[in-house]
């Protein structure tokens, strides 16, 4: 299957009047972000226009949201369109799945490689750094004015998603486009201080004790960390605290593969996946049910944490090998 059209989407989205917008659990500057730029230009066309969430906002995001999200799903009972963003499957909003599916028209905006057409609309497309900047194209080519608000908002997408533009998935159309979202007046010394220079306390005892528990694979190639409830309770935070960590395990010099396990619950583990240059994550991933880009994926283990310890472990030394 191919991309629709921008043009296509407009057309679709200009006919609906009452729209739910759909970001992905555990949310990222990249999904509210892409979604508060679209719901402020639909609030602006005149349309009925949420944000459909199912988690709390992490507090350096928290600045995004102006009255956009809602975890009331009857707000609209009988959405015209419902359109997921940053979402690979829909497995990615599970509790909202059914609510997704209440429109008659569904339309998919992300740039997840790994990420299959099941909408009745689809654009995707994984040279993409950011699901920020399709959202950039998608106003462009409706011809809607972007303000500082929704400038400031993709700003946000596209910085989080890019690791502050240090990331591979960086191009030259990144740069462009977020050249052009100072022309709306945005203060980017201002959000990067939202987003970077807004923690709590609380997230750096939980990365401390995350980081100890680092293991490395392969003399060093590969590094290995996790988080489990006991830790997060004995330090106050919160998981979406633990952001950033798989970065950070990354960063050591001399790792190529770096991953991050994230007790849920019991047996139930989520696995954050990044690499430097050779090793290709969303393969791994992907065959284990989950998807992602090359140097960044993810994916969820049913099983105990040293069981997934271990299946990583065989995983990461495979993957090393073939090198």
């Amino acid at each position: 299957m191919k991309n629709n059209s921008f043009e296509e989407i407009g057309n679709i989205i200009r006919k609906a009047e009452k729209i739910l917008l759909f970001p992905h659990i555990n949310m990222d500057g990249d999904t509210l972000g892409s979604c508060a730029a679209l719901c402020k230009a639909l609030r602006n066309l005149g349309k009925e226009c949420y944000i459909l969430i199912e988690d709390h906002i992490p507090a350096n995001l928290a600045f995004l949201d102006r009255g956009y999200c809602t975890s009331d799903q009857n707000i609209v009972e009988k959405p015209d369109l419902s359109i997921c963003i940053d979402c690979g499957d829909a497995d990615r909003f599970i509790r909202r799945k059914e609510k997704f599916q209440q429109s008659p028209i569904t339309i998919c905006i992300d740039h997840h490689g790994t990420t299959e057409f099941y909408c009745d609309y689809n654009y995707v497309d994984s040279k993409a750094a950011a699901t920020g900047e399709l959202i950039f194209k998608l106003l462009r080519a409706m011809d809607l004015p972007l303000d500082r608000e929704m400038g400031g908002a993709i700003f946000a997408a596209i910085t989080t998603d890019t690791g502050n533009f240090q990331y591979s998935n960086t191009s030259k159309e990144t740069h462009e486009i977020t050249a052009a979202l100072y022309d709306t007046g945005i203060d980017s010394n201002e959000i990067s201080v939202e987003l970077y220079e807004n923690n709590r306390i609380e997230k750096l005892l939980i990365k401390n004790r995350a980081l100890n528990t680092l293991t490395t694979v392969c003399d060093g190639q590969g590094v290995i960390a996790y988080v489990t409830q006991e830790m997060l309770t004995e330090t106050g935070a919160l998981m979406d605290e633990t952001e950033g960590v798989v970065e950070e395990l990354r960063s050591i010099s001399n790792v190529e593969v770096a991953a991050f396990l994230k007790e849920a619950e019991a047996d139930k583990i989520k696995v954050s996946m990044r690499s430097k240059y050779k090793v290709n994550v969303a393969d791994i991933a992907y065959s284990l049910g989950g998807g992602g880009h090359e140097r960044a994926a993810g994916f969820t283990l049913y099983c105990s944490l040293t069981e997934a310890f271990d299946m990583i472990t065989e995983k990461m030394t495979d993957s090393l090998g073939k090198l």
